[in-house]
């Protein structure tokens, strides 16, 4: 009986860790699939910026370690980071950074080992006169600046180049009519050129070479980009953009000097466009094409360029910027997904992810750079979602909240937290919101405050919001998620997410009552950052605790390890057995 017992035992022992196994190899598998999915992603990346030849597919030749190795190499010293040969975290940084489409080596490996010496590049192309005429095609569809602002930072940025070089730049008249040699359209996604934009962030513009082709002075700006004058909040400065691109479309390619305009990626504005000079190695460049200008030469750009006043709207230096560590360490004030993108929002600062997983931006916006009606100044929010009804948008801030059209808000907010009438069964108000998200699963608006959360119905809104009946309830029903969070969003296939200082739970299936959930950390799975020290997870988030083991921290080495560890046991189980 006693043996009988104890075989039961054995038998519930080796299903437990064979059970174990098969998680450690379903992880090592996924980790292996995540790292091959950023080594490709990497090596596309490579070979659309030149660094890398295309496949061959006639002769099916590959990239071959040691040429892949090499242009890693290649790209990091053009980027100026220390040179590994790997796709490391400092590589994949610059591979995210906003920049501009062109390749930064042009003409393959003949054009490598023809490469001058001086750091700034020529296309070998240029227009055999000086005269150039220009025109504006379309404008931007989402921009702080009005069309006639948009072509008076164009004639500023034509400007910087006629400065330096013997160039006279004229305007032609007559929007998405006119011709001439240099012509601008702001455009998205596919747009008939064989080279589409990718959205928001990512590629900002490109041009095309001078030359006899009818696209060639072809400068083209990603319409899906917020475009600005001094590039504030998470907008692009539109002059930096196009000294950059028009410096294309007259035969320069990219520079690896720093400082330069012409490095591929995004520099941020300059500030005054009227004082703005090319620096010494773009200024070589175009001289170096056309000659210098003398000074008592006329022309440079008809007509004048306008006087602007100081950027507007102005650079956000007034707040200290979050470093990467304090984007990849703490938790977030509140965490949003608004139009299929996910905003984390902490102190006076935002960051965005897309559907993709990818981050828009490495650097953070600032809140009311972005969401114009908030009050100057703000520092903090509670809590923020979009409403399922008619897709605004509600801030929660202290006892107030804000509703917004966009990023606008509307008239009449903002307004007192008391409107949606949530009191708790002593009859107490809260006076603040900890968190509010739609659940996916039925519809329903959740606002939670002090361990105890209340639902709304807002499909069939006739005044303010009113609680359903039954509430408040605790946060505790909410089994094996954190009791007091910090946000929580509907995302993927509708499961709920529960973030809580450094890590997120997934609560599936429309389900309450998970009795434990492993926690992930959320920097390194939503915002491009290393994994977390290997016991830094809390192992029962209703104490906050953070003592437990993480798995999600381990290398695959340790993966490895783990795994023969268990074989072993299993091996040595079954031997005693038999």
């Amino acid at each position: 009986m006693l043996r009988s017992r104890r075989s039961g035992m054995e038998l519930e022992l080796l299903l437990w860790m064979m059970m174990m196994m098969l998680l450690l190899l379903l992880n090592f598998v996924g980790r292996a699939a995540a790292q091959s999915n950023q080594y490709s992603r990497a090596v596309d990346w490579l070979s659309r910026y030149g660094y890398l030849p295309p496949p061959d597919p006639l002769t099916s030749k590959l990239q071959t370690k040691e040429g892949i190795e090499q242009a890693i190499r290649v790209m990091q010293r053009f980027g100026g980071i220390q040179e590994t040969g790997l796709i490391d975290s400092e590589t994949l940084k610059l591979m995210s950074t906003p920049r501009c489409s062109l390749p930064d080596i042009v003409g393959g490996e003949e054009m490598r080992r023809r490469r001058r010496r001086k750091r700034y590049a020529l296309s070998g192309l240029k227009w055999h006169k000086t005269d150039l005429t220009w025109s504006v095609h379309s404008y931007p569809s989402r921009s702080s600046v009005s069309p006639d602002q948009v072509k008076g930072l164009l004639a500023h940025a034509l400007k910087a180049w006629s400065d330096a070089a013997p160039l006279n730049f004229r305007q032609l008249p007559g929007d998405g009519e006119a011709g001439g040699d240099i012509r601008v359209s702001f455009a998205s996604l596919l747009h008939n050129d064989g080279y589409p934009f990718d959205g928001p962030g990512g590629t900002l513009a490109h041009a095309f070479f001078p030359g006899i082709d009818e696209v060639s002075g072809d400068t083209h700006f990603d319409d899906h980009e917020t475009w600005s004058y001094g590039g504030g909040g998470s907008t692009t400065d539109l002059f930096t953009v196009a000294v950059h691109e028009f410096g294309h479309a007259l035969g320069l390619s990219h520079s690896s000097s720093d400082p330069s305009i012409m490095r591929p990626y995004y520099q941020g504005p300059v500030g005054d466009v009227s004082q703005y000079k090319l620096d010494l190695d773009d200024k070589l460049a175009i001289q170096q094409l056309y000659g210098a200008r003398d000074d008592t030469q006329p022309g440079g750009v008809n007509p004048d360029p306008p006087l602007f006043p100081s950027p507007l709207p102005p650079r956000p230096t007034t707040l200290p910027e979050p470093s990467f560590d304090e984007r990849c360490q703490g938790g977030f004030d509140a965490v949003a997904n608004i139009r299929g993108e996910v905003f984390f929002f902490r102190g006076a600062h935002f960051w965005r992810t897309k559907r993709d997983g990818s981050l828009l931006s490495l650097r953070p916006a600032v809140i009311t750079n972005f969401w114009m009606g908030l009050p100057t100044g703000t520092n903090k929010v509670d809590a923020v979602y979009e409403r399922k009804s008619d897709s605004k948008i509600i801030f929660f801030i202290g006892s107030q909240y804000w509703v917004f059209s966009d990023t606008k808000v509307m008239s009449g907010y903002p307004r007192p937290l008391s409107d949606w009438r949530m009191t708790t069964p002593s009859g107490a108000a809260p006076d603040r919101v900890d968190a509010a998200f739609v659940w996916a699963h039925n519809g329903k608006t959740y606002l939670f405050s002090g361990g105890q959360y209340w639902r709304f119905d807002e499909s069939q809104k006739t005044g303010y919001p009113e609680p359903d009946p039954g509430y408040p309830r605790a946060n505790d029903l909410w089994t094996g998620m954190p009791t007091h969070m910090d946000d929580v969003i509907t995302w993927g296939e509708g499961n709920a997410y529960f973030f809580k200082d450094d890590f997120y739970w997934v609560l599936k299936d429309g389900g309450i009552n998970q009795e434990y959930v492993s926690p992930k950390a959320t920097g390194m799975d939503w915002l491009r950052c290393p994994g977390p020290p290997p016991t830094a997870a809390p192992q029962n988030p209703r104490k906050d605790c953070s003592c437990a083991f993480n798995r999600s921290s381990l290398s695959l080495r340790n993966d490895c390890l783990l795994l023969v560890a268990v074989m072993l046991i299993i091996n040595g189980l079954i031997s005693v057995n038999n």
